[in-house]
């Protein structure tokens, strides 16, 4: 019989991060991590598949799911790597084997340029981040324009009250208007764990809507290059034929990896692991 994972907290930067663990902590471990304005029982189909074979480690990024919010809004990847670097550490994880999606993609990446040697095998749906098109976009603004937009952003959503809906179902049509290829059982799974209820019964999503607002200075494009560059663990890039997503192997950035393979997803968006969920499940158990 397959149980249902336990909750855990553990410290970063003073803040208390939850993670589900699904147990069998005698089996080589493995994250999961999940992406932005998400949470880590979205993992729940996947994790129960391979918790029989793996350790399986679900964490909450900082200000999503059960996770603290952090107080000044800080949700850079330099932030969410620490965190991420902390899990591993204080949990004696390393070597690791790491599925990252989205933004957790990006950070899974970058945590394993900085300690290729902790990393068994890694997959990143969509992680690389934006094309380098819209790079080239950003790094052309001036540094005032870039800063006085941040800061600009900043207040506004200072303003911004988290949406309320009036149900759980409510909610959960806003989430399948948002990817028509999940399913409705999906969505709502998605949306049990996604919200909480306020005290007027309304319900709002976990996460903190400071995330959507990033530091106006990143990593430069050539360091994050020598990252990937880095990355010496067997690595499965996976891409939805229907995202927005830039392909690496189509924009040249597949060029800074050794070890890396792409893989194209017809009909799936950002979220390939859901789209298209039995293909995902037979390439990953072929690839770990």
């Amino acid at each position: 019989m397959k149980h249902g994972p336990t909750s855990h907290t553990f410290f970063s930067q003073r803040l208390k991060l939850h993670y589900v663990d699904w147990g069998n902590p005698d089996a080589p471990p493995l994250i999961l991590q999940h992406g932005g304005l998400d949470h880590c029982r979205s993992w729940d189909w996947i994790a129960r598949e391979l918790s029989e074979d793996w350790h399986v480690i679900a964490p909450d990024l900082r200000g999503h799911g059960d996770s603290e919010w952090s107080s000044d809004g800080e949700y850079s990847l330099r932030a969410c790597v620490y965190d991420f670097a902390q899990l591993i550490h204080q949990k004696k994880l390393s070597p690791v084997t790491i599925i990252g999606h989205s933004y957790g993609g990006n950070i899974s990446l970058r945590y394993t340029g900085l300690y290729p040697e902790n990393v068994r095998k890694l997959v990143a749906i969509e992680g690389l981040g934006p094309s380098p098109k819209i790079i080239a976009e950003r790094e052309a603004k001036p540094i005032d324009e870039k800063v006085r937009s941040w800061i600009d952003k900043k207040r506004e959503i200072s303003s911004r009250l988290p949406k309320r809906y009036e149900s759980i179902d409510a909610a959960m049509r806003r989430m399948l208007d948002a990817n028509k290829h999940l399913s409705e059982d999906q969505a709502r799974h998605l949306t049990i764990h996604g919200v909480n209820q306020n005290e007027d019964g309304s319900w709002s999503w976990k996460y903190d809507n400071y995330f959507r607002i990033q530091t106006p200075y990143e990593m430069a494009q050539e360091d994050l290059n020598q990252l990937w560059q880095r990355i010496t663990c067997p690595t499965l890039l996976i891409y939805g034929a229907d995202s927005w997503a830039s392909n690496p192997e189509k924009d040249g950035r597949i060029a800074n990896f050794n070890t890396a393979k792409v893989e194209e997803y017809e009909n799936a968006g950002h979220w390939a692991h859901h789209d298209q969920f039995d293909r995902f499940m037979s390439d990953i158990r072929e690839f770990l």
